[in-house]
């Protein structure tokens, strides 16, 4: 498996972490953390020396309930971020994590290199043609309704069953327009209660026979938080051990908040099957 990130070909064949820069005020643990050129430069370089292969960029925080967030806005507070970091580490690879067409576009046209959609293209009509247009990688995530109501639909028969035909109509989709580079995210948190979460990392597995790289996003999320009865802050270690459990069924790409963590997460993963 293989990625052609702005004609850097990245070998997942060893699993990959991607870093989360939040530039939003209002992002579930790291809200309102960066706000200037410095301590976003700062975390960047540091995610980067800590072993991270990609850096994903948000400016719509999708935690649930959360306020909608004009595109306009959307568009002011990432670009320049897009802008600031490819001048400042003109190497890096960057995902933008969004499900308006016109945010991924701009972003891409200004340095970023992989497209990070929260709603596969269910949210904005012009996403999948714009993606393919664009040729770059895509990340099709899971979720049902919007960020604001998708917390009231978490009725599943069978949860790997109903997320994996979501995907089998979206992947058919996105082949159709002609996206070569797809990843799939079961999406955690997202229209799921604490419980259909570890059901779905149960069989996380599953997700192999759509022959795709999985990406798996358990960061600091509620159902590790609210199982240990903890804050974000104090999930770092309930994350480390779900990290390596997503690896051991599958996943080639973890996005995390903490880097160095999931890094070594990952080489003793590697060492455990060597």
């Amino acid at each position: 498996m293989t990625l052609n990130c702005n004609g850097n070909c990245i070998d997942l064949s060893t699993p990959k972490v991607m870093g989360i820069l939040n530039v939003t005020p209002d992002s579930f643990y790291d809200g309102g953390f960066y706000k200037n050129e410095s301590s976003i430069i700062h975390q960047v370089e540091q995610m980067l020396n800590n072993g991270a292969t990609f850096i994903d960029v948000g400016a719509y925080s999708s935690k649930p309930n959360v306020d909608m967030v004009s595109e306009t806005e959307e568009l002011q507070r990432i670009l320049p971020i897009i802008k600031l970091l490819t001048s400042s580490f003109p190497n890096i690879i960057l995902s933008v994590d969004t499900f308006r067409a016109e945010v991924a576009k701009q972003c891409i046209i200004n340095g970023a290199a992989i497209v990070n959609d929260i709603s596969a293209g269910l949210l904005d009509s012009n996403m999948l043609a714009t993606v393919a247009k664009l040729h770059v990688p895509y990340i099709m995530m899971h979720m049902r309704g919007t960020p604001q109501n998708m917390q009231q639909q978490t009725n599943y028969d069978d949860i790997l069953k109903t997320i994996l035909f979501y995907f089998s109509e979206r992947i058919a989709k996105a082949r159709q327009l002609g996206i070569k580079d797809i990843i799939i995210d079961p999406g955690f948190g997202f229209a799921k209660t604490r419980e259909q979460n570890f059901e779905l990392l149960k069989v996380l597995e599953g997700f192999k026979i759509t022959d795709l790289p999985l990406l798996a996003g358990v960061s600091r999320k509620s159902m590790i938080y609210k199982t240990l009865n903890i804050t974000p802050a104090e999930a770092l270690n309930g994350t480390t051990a779900l990290n390596m459990v997503a690896l051991q069924k599958g996943a080639k790409i973890l996005r995390v908040h903490d880097v160095k963590e999931a890094v070594e997460c990952v080489k003793l993963y590697q060492q455990l099957n060597s």
